[in-house]
Protein backbone atom coordinates (compact mmCIF):
# COMPACT_ATOMS: atom_id res chain seq x y z
CA UNK A 1 0.00 0.00 0.00
CA UNK A 2 1.10 3.51 -0.71
CA UNK A 3 1.81 6.34 1.64
CA UNK A 4 -1.20 7.43 3.08
CA UNK A 5 -1.87 11.33 3.13
CA UNK A 6 -5.54 11.31 3.73
CA UNK A 7 -5.08 12.95 7.11
CA UNK A 8 -3.99 16.71 6.77
CA UNK A 9 -1.47 17.85 9.19
CA UNK A 10 -2.07 21.16 11.15
CA UNK A 11 -2.59 23.75 8.66
CA UNK A 12 1.34 26.03 7.69
CA UNK A 13 1.72 28.86 5.31
CA UNK A 14 1.39 28.38 1.62
CA UNK A 15 5.03 28.43 1.06
CA UNK A 16 5.73 25.64 3.54
CA UNK A 17 2.77 23.61 2.15
CA UNK A 18 4.03 23.56 -0.84
CA UNK A 19 7.94 22.07 0.30
CA UNK A 20 5.85 19.79 2.54
CA UNK A 21 3.66 18.33 -0.54
CA UNK A 22 6.87 18.02 -2.87
CA UNK A 23 8.30 15.87 -0.24
CA UNK A 24 4.96 14.01 -0.15
CA UNK A 25 5.03 13.42 -3.38
CA UNK A 26 8.44 12.13 -3.16
CA UNK A 27 7.92 9.86 -0.59
CA UNK A 28 4.81 8.27 -2.52
CA UNK A 29 7.38 7.93 -5.85
CA UNK A 30 9.93 6.05 -3.29
CA UNK A 31 7.03 3.59 -1.76
CA UNK A 32 6.95 0.17 -3.21
CA UNK A 33 3.34 -1.40 -2.41
CA UNK A 34 3.88 -4.59 0.25
CA UNK A 35 7.19 -3.74 1.00
CA UNK A 36 9.66 -5.00 4.00
CA UNK A 37 12.64 -4.98 2.85
CA UNK A 38 15.75 -5.56 4.17
CA UNK A 39 18.79 -2.61 4.51
CA UNK A 40 20.01 -0.80 1.39
CA UNK A 41 23.46 1.07 1.10
CA UNK A 42 25.28 2.36 4.32
CA UNK A 43 27.29 0.06 7.09
CA UNK A 44 26.11 -2.67 8.53
CA UNK A 45 25.46 -2.82 12.32
CA UNK A 46 24.27 -5.18 14.95
CA UNK A 47 21.13 -5.07 15.12
CA UNK A 48 19.59 -3.70 18.79
CA UNK A 49 15.85 -3.55 19.97
CA UNK A 50 14.41 -0.57 17.76
CA UNK A 51 17.45 0.26 15.66
CA UNK A 52 19.94 -0.98 13.39
CA UNK A 53 22.79 1.25 14.75
CA UNK A 54 24.96 0.16 17.65
CA UNK A 55 24.35 1.01 21.10
CA UNK A 56 26.52 4.03 22.75
CA UNK A 57 26.92 4.91 26.44
CA UNK A 58 25.40 8.85 25.85
CA UNK A 59 26.65 11.47 27.43
CA UNK A 60 23.04 13.32 28.70
CA UNK A 61 21.59 16.36 28.61
CA UNK A 62 18.90 18.06 29.95
CA UNK A 63 15.27 16.99 28.99
CA UNK A 64 13.50 19.15 26.59
CA UNK A 65 10.10 18.43 28.83
CA UNK A 66 9.93 18.31 32.26
CA UNK A 67 10.00 14.34 33.92
CA UNK A 68 8.95 12.95 37.13
CA UNK A 69 11.81 11.81 39.66
CA UNK A 70 12.92 8.07 39.74
CA UNK A 71 11.27 5.53 41.74
CA UNK A 72 13.42 2.50 43.33
CA UNK A 73 14.18 -0.52 41.34
CA UNK A 74 12.65 -2.92 43.91
CA UNK A 75 9.32 -1.60 42.89
CA UNK A 76 8.59 -0.92 39.59
CA UNK A 77 5.79 2.10 38.84
CA UNK A 78 2.70 1.00 36.80
CA UNK A 79 2.72 2.47 32.88
CA UNK A 80 1.86 5.94 33.11
CA UNK A 81 -2.00 6.67 32.14
CA UNK A 82 -3.46 9.89 30.75
CA UNK A 83 -4.75 11.97 33.06
CA UNK A 84 -8.64 11.93 33.67
CA UNK A 85 -9.83 14.73 31.21
CA UNK A 86 -13.63 15.19 29.64
CA UNK A 87 -12.08 15.90 26.40
CA UNK A 88 -13.96 14.00 23.33
CA UNK A 89 -12.59 14.20 19.54
CA UNK A 90 -12.26 11.62 17.17
CA UNK A 91 -10.38 9.53 18.81
CA UNK A 92 -12.57 8.70 22.07
CA UNK A 93 -12.80 5.09 23.09
CA UNK A 94 -9.12 4.31 21.60
CA UNK A 95 -6.28 3.85 23.25
CA UNK A 96 -2.57 4.07 22.31
CA UNK A 97 0.59 3.00 23.92
CA UNK A 98 3.43 5.27 23.42
CA UNK A 99 6.43 3.37 24.15
CA UNK A 100 9.35 6.03 24.27
CA UNK A 101 12.75 4.21 23.52
CA UNK A 102 15.13 2.78 26.16
CA UNK A 103 15.53 5.12 29.40
CA UNK A 104 17.80 8.56 30.05
CA UNK A 105 19.59 6.19 33.05
CA UNK A 106 20.34 3.03 31.38
CA UNK A 107 23.69 3.77 31.30
CA UNK A 108 24.09 3.11 35.19
CA UNK A 109 22.22 0.07 34.95
CA UNK A 110 24.42 -1.72 32.60
CA UNK A 111 24.07 -4.92 34.32
CA UNK A 112 20.23 -5.23 34.87
CA UNK A 113 19.19 -3.58 31.14
CA UNK A 114 22.08 -6.32 30.24
CA UNK A 115 20.40 -9.52 31.18
CA UNK A 116 18.86 -11.91 28.98
CA UNK A 117 14.93 -11.93 28.34
CA UNK A 118 12.94 -14.32 25.94
CA UNK A 119 11.88 -12.55 23.34
CA UNK A 120 9.50 -15.62 22.00
CA UNK A 121 12.16 -17.15 19.14
CA UNK A 122 15.32 -16.05 20.75
CA UNK A 123 16.70 -14.16 24.14
CA UNK A 124 17.54 -10.86 23.70
CA UNK A 125 19.23 -7.93 26.67
CA UNK A 126 16.69 -6.52 28.52
CA UNK A 127 17.18 -3.00 26.96
CA UNK A 128 19.73 -1.42 25.81
CA UNK A 129 21.17 2.49 26.51
CA UNK A 130 20.52 3.77 22.95
CA UNK A 131 22.67 6.24 20.78
CA UNK A 132 23.13 10.14 21.37
CA UNK A 133 24.59 12.88 18.97
CA UNK A 134 28.21 13.83 18.88
CA UNK A 135 26.85 16.66 20.93
CA UNK A 136 25.85 14.12 23.74
CA UNK A 137 21.51 14.51 23.05
CA UNK A 138 20.80 11.04 23.89
CA UNK A 139 18.06 8.84 22.15
CA UNK A 140 16.40 8.54 25.38
CA UNK A 141 16.06 12.12 26.14
CA UNK A 142 14.76 12.76 22.54
CA UNK A 143 11.80 9.85 22.36
CA UNK A 144 10.74 10.87 26.00
CA UNK A 145 9.99 14.54 24.79
CA UNK A 146 8.55 13.17 21.28
CA UNK A 147 6.61 11.09 23.81
CA UNK A 148 4.99 13.99 25.45
CA UNK A 149 4.02 15.90 22.25
CA UNK A 150 2.67 13.01 20.39
CA UNK A 151 0.18 12.51 24.18
CA UNK A 152 -0.96 16.03 23.88
CA UNK A 153 -1.59 15.23 20.34
CA UNK A 154 -3.44 12.55 20.53
CA UNK A 155 -5.18 12.99 24.00
CA UNK A 156 -6.65 16.36 22.33
CA UNK A 157 -8.48 13.94 20.19
CA UNK A 158 -10.35 12.03 22.74
CA UNK A 159 -7.74 9.00 23.12
CA UNK A 160 -6.56 7.49 26.16
CA UNK A 161 -3.13 7.49 26.09
CA UNK A 162 -1.10 5.04 28.12
CA UNK A 163 3.38 5.52 28.02
CA UNK A 164 5.16 2.22 28.70
CA UNK A 165 7.39 4.60 31.10
CA UNK A 166 7.56 8.21 31.90
CA UNK A 167 11.04 9.08 33.54
CA UNK A 168 9.56 7.41 36.68
CA UNK A 169 11.83 4.34 37.24
CA UNK A 170 16.19 4.00 37.24
CA UNK A 171 15.79 1.95 33.81
CA UNK A 172 14.15 -0.21 31.56
CA UNK A 173 11.50 -1.31 31.03
CA UNK A 174 12.69 -4.62 29.50
CA UNK A 175 11.23 -4.90 26.02
CA UNK A 176 9.19 -7.86 27.22
CA UNK A 177 7.58 -5.95 29.63
CA UNK A 178 7.32 -2.79 26.83
CA UNK A 179 5.29 -5.74 25.05
CA UNK A 180 2.66 -6.91 27.55
CA UNK A 181 1.96 -3.22 28.65
CA UNK A 182 0.41 -2.88 25.47
CA UNK A 183 -1.13 -6.02 25.14
CA UNK A 184 -2.31 -5.74 29.01
CA UNK A 185 -4.22 -2.14 27.45
CA UNK A 186 -5.86 -3.87 25.10
CA UNK A 187 -4.51 -1.07 22.92
CA UNK A 188 -5.70 -0.33 19.71
CA UNK A 189 -2.44 1.12 18.22
CA UNK A 190 1.68 0.83 19.85
CA UNK A 191 4.22 2.92 18.71
CA UNK A 192 8.08 2.82 20.02
CA UNK A 193 9.64 6.06 19.49
CA UNK A 194 13.41 5.72 18.50
CA UNK A 195 16.24 7.64 16.65
CA UNK A 196 18.81 5.64 14.78
CA UNK A 197 22.34 5.46 15.40
CA UNK A 198 23.77 4.62 12.03
CA UNK A 199 26.89 5.78 9.61
CA UNK A 200 27.30 9.22 8.53
CA UNK A 201 25.35 10.45 5.58
CA UNK A 202 22.45 7.31 6.10
CA UNK A 203 19.60 9.93 6.29
CA UNK A 204 16.03 9.53 6.79
CA UNK A 205 13.63 8.07 8.84
CA UNK A 206 11.77 4.27 8.72
CA UNK A 207 8.71 2.56 10.44
CA UNK A 208 9.84 -0.88 11.61
CA UNK A 209 6.88 -3.91 11.21
CA UNK A 210 6.39 -6.81 12.61
CA UNK A 211 7.83 -9.68 10.96
CA UNK A 212 5.33 -12.81 10.92
CA UNK A 213 7.04 -15.27 13.54
CA UNK A 214 5.35 -18.02 15.63
CA UNK A 215 7.71 -19.82 18.32
CA UNK A 216 7.18 -19.63 22.21
CA UNK A 217 5.48 -17.10 23.27
CA UNK A 218 5.97 -15.05 20.10
CA UNK A 219 3.16 -15.12 17.51
CA UNK A 220 2.37 -11.92 15.40
CA UNK A 221 -0.06 -13.79 13.32
CA UNK A 222 -3.12 -11.77 13.93
CA UNK A 223 -0.87 -8.13 13.80
CA UNK A 224 1.20 -8.67 10.89
CA UNK A 225 -1.25 -7.17 8.36
CA UNK A 226 -2.91 -4.26 10.66
CA UNK A 227 0.81 -3.18 11.79
CA UNK A 228 1.65 -2.76 7.97
CA UNK A 229 -1.55 -0.75 7.86
CA UNK A 230 -0.65 1.55 11.13
CA UNK A 231 3.15 1.91 9.40
CA UNK A 232 2.29 2.65 6.17
CA UNK A 233 0.00 5.81 7.72
CA UNK A 234 2.51 6.86 9.66
CA UNK A 235 5.27 6.75 7.06
CA UNK A 236 3.16 9.00 4.76
CA UNK A 237 2.05 11.14 7.38
CA UNK A 238 5.10 11.60 8.76
CA UNK A 239 7.24 12.80 5.32
CA UNK A 240 4.11 15.49 4.96
CA UNK A 241 4.81 16.47 8.48
CA UNK A 242 8.29 16.90 8.80
CA UNK A 243 9.39 17.17 5.21
CA UNK A 244 12.39 14.27 5.87
CA UNK A 245 12.33 11.63 2.98
CA UNK A 246 12.51 7.67 3.83
CA UNK A 247 15.88 6.59 5.26
CA UNK A 248 18.25 5.90 2.36
CA UNK A 249 19.96 2.55 4.14
CA UNK A 250 17.03 0.74 5.42
CA UNK A 251 14.15 -0.18 3.53
CA UNK A 252 15.26 0.55 0.22
CA UNK A 253 14.25 4.22 0.35
CA UNK A 254 10.02 3.10 1.15
CA UNK A 255 10.48 4.59 5.08
CA UNK A 256 9.10 0.73 5.92
CA UNK A 257 11.26 -1.93 7.23
CA UNK A 258 10.26 -5.91 8.53
CA UNK A 259 12.29 -7.14 11.52
CA UNK A 260 11.79 -10.09 13.46
CA UNK A 261 14.61 -9.76 16.07
CA UNK A 262 12.91 -7.23 17.90
CA UNK A 263 11.22 -8.89 21.06
CA UNK A 264 8.68 -5.45 21.36
CA UNK A 265 7.02 -6.69 18.04
CA UNK A 266 7.60 -10.44 18.38
CA UNK A 267 5.57 -10.42 21.63
CA UNK A 268 3.29 -8.25 20.80
CA UNK A 269 -0.48 -9.26 20.63
CA UNK A 270 -1.72 -5.52 19.19
CA UNK A 271 -0.87 -3.81 16.38
CA UNK A 272 2.51 -2.54 16.86
CA UNK A 273 5.29 -0.29 15.12
CA UNK A 274 8.60 1.24 15.67
CA UNK A 275 9.37 4.25 13.97
CA UNK A 276 13.39 5.36 13.49
CA UNK A 277 12.68 9.56 13.13
CA UNK A 278 16.05 9.85 11.98
CA UNK A 279 19.92 9.21 12.07
CA UNK A 280 21.82 10.38 15.11
CA UNK A 281 25.15 10.07 14.07
CA UNK A 282 24.78 12.10 10.70
CA UNK A 283 25.39 15.68 11.39
CA UNK A 284 22.31 16.47 9.15
CA UNK A 285 19.83 14.39 10.74
CA UNK A 286 21.18 15.37 14.22
CA UNK A 287 20.26 18.93 13.55
CA UNK A 288 16.56 18.06 12.80
CA UNK A 289 16.12 15.46 15.50
CA UNK A 290 17.85 18.58 18.49
CA UNK A 291 15.46 20.78 17.13
CA UNK A 292 12.17 21.66 19.28
CA UNK A 293 10.46 22.54 16.27
CA UNK A 294 11.06 19.82 14.08
CA UNK A 295 10.37 17.71 17.09
CA UNK A 296 6.90 19.22 17.15
CA UNK A 297 6.74 17.98 13.45
CA UNK A 298 7.46 14.86 14.29
CA UNK A 299 5.17 14.03 16.96
CA UNK A 300 2.55 15.65 14.61
CA UNK A 301 3.15 13.31 11.76
CA UNK A 302 2.76 10.48 14.17
CA UNK A 303 -0.33 11.63 15.22
CA UNK A 304 -1.49 12.07 12.18
CA UNK A 305 -0.89 8.03 11.06
CA UNK A 306 -2.46 6.34 14.28
CA UNK A 307 -5.58 9.18 13.75
CA UNK A 308 -5.48 8.23 10.11
CA UNK A 309 -5.40 4.34 11.04
CA UNK A 310 -7.46 4.18 13.89
CA UNK A 311 -10.48 6.43 12.12
CA UNK A 312 -10.29 3.70 9.33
Amino acid sequence: MPYDTSVSPTPRPARRRRTLLAAAALGCVCLVAGCGGGSGGGAAAQPREGGGGTSSTPSLSPSPAKSSPARTASAPPSPSKSASRTVSGPLSGKTVVIDPGHNPRNHEHTREIGRQVDIGTAHKECDTTGTSTDSGYAEAEFTLDVSHRLRALLQAQGAEVVLTYDNDRPYGPCVDERARIGNNAGADAVVSVHADGSAVGNRGFHVILPALVRGGAADTSKIVEPSRELGTRIAGLFVRATGSAPSNYVGRNTGLDTRKDLGGLNLSTVPKVFIECGNMRDPKDAALLTSAGWRQKAAQGIADGISSYLRG
